[in-house]
């Protein structure tokens, strides 16, 4: 499943709003579940699992048009409450299943191969996430963060908020290969950790 992992240094469960940021391709931003409200919590899930989720390259961009219960922005809500934590991009594991991981660094690293773009490029380059700006950082306290639930990262950074729009073909057609390409590196991870079984021979049929 996209998006999920942990950090690195304590196992926290987080979701990955942003895998990298304009200006600043060694960071991301990351939701940390552990410290959320419940109703909050069931909700990103929810939503994490949801096709939508599943088929965005970053799920900022789905978080931005979606609500809490409560009526709230979601995107909005989970930086104004200080839940939004910038990141090293090297202290996130991805764990898109339960017997596969890979550093989130490693895996920006292969998404911009595919893509014949430098890391650095991803953020500005990476589907309807495209925004020159450099998101702002400024120090948040969070009084319902404790030293177990915590997510390593002291800042906030401040992600562009993503009008809903119509995509063009052009962007359709990009959207779709970077899902396949990811799809594509994913099971290759896979199927180093748990190689597939042998298949069976395939039995052609001629069809008149």
């Amino acid at each position: 499943m996209k998006h999920v992992g942990k950090m690195k240094n304590n196992g926290a469960k987080v979701v990955v709003a942003y895998r990298t940021l304009p200006g600043d391709s060694g960071s991301a931003l990351v939701v940390g579940t552990g410290n959320l409200p419940e109703s909050w919590h069931d909700s990103l899930m929810n939503l994490v699992q949801d096709v939508s989720a599943q088929q965005a390259n970053e799920l900022a961009d789905i978080l931005s048009v979606r609500r809490f219960p409560d009526g709230s922005n979601m995107l909005e809500s989970l930086h104004t409450r200080g839940h939004l934590k910038k990141v090293p991009t090297n202290g996130v594991i991805m764990t898109p299943s339960s017997n596969a991981s890979v550093l989130l660094s490693e895996l920006n690293q292969l998404i911009a191969e595919q893509k014949g773009v430098l890391v650095d490029e991803l953020a500005i380059t990476d589907g309807v996430t495209a925004n020159p700006r450099t998101p702002r950082t400024q120090p948040v306290d969070d009084p319902t963060k404790t030293s177990s639930q915590s997510v390593s990262g002291e800042e906030i950074s401040t992600p562009p908020v993503v009008e809903e729009e119509e995509l063009s073909p052009a962007q359709l057609r990009s959207k779709a290969d970077a899902l396949f390409k990811q799809a594509q590196i994913m099971r290759k991870k896979a199927d180093e950790i748990d190689p597939p079984k042998s298949r069976a021979k395939r039995v052609s049929v001629e069809v008149e």
